[in-house]
């Protein structure tokens, strides 16, 4: 057996053993899934505005208006030129 057939078998049961480990505390993995979930991203609130521009015609000025079109926590982003500015946005 060579040196880096142990080191490579070494790398692969660590890092085996630290997903196995982080799975044990489900209550705190769980938590911290929801709290993801709960937050819009910059491409769900775009989607949101087209989503409204198809039905209205024009573009909202305000993302209190989007508020129907996406679940989630949207106001950490404003609507600049018709497009999601915020977290995450380019």
């Amino acid at each position: 057996m060579h040196v880096s057939h142990i080191a490579v078998a070494a790398a692969v049961t660590l890092s085996v053993s630290a997903v196995c480990y982080s799975q044990f505390d489900t209550q705190k993995a769980e938590q911290q899934a929801r709290t993801v979930a709960a937050k819009a991203t910059c491409r769900a609130v775009d989607s949101a505005i087209l989503a409204y521009v198809g039905v209205h015609g024009d573009a909202p000025r305000a993302v209190s208006e989007l508020t129907g079109y996406l679940d989630g926590d949207i106001t950490a982003y404003r609507i600049v030129r018709g497009r999601a500015a915020g977290p995450g946005c380019t």
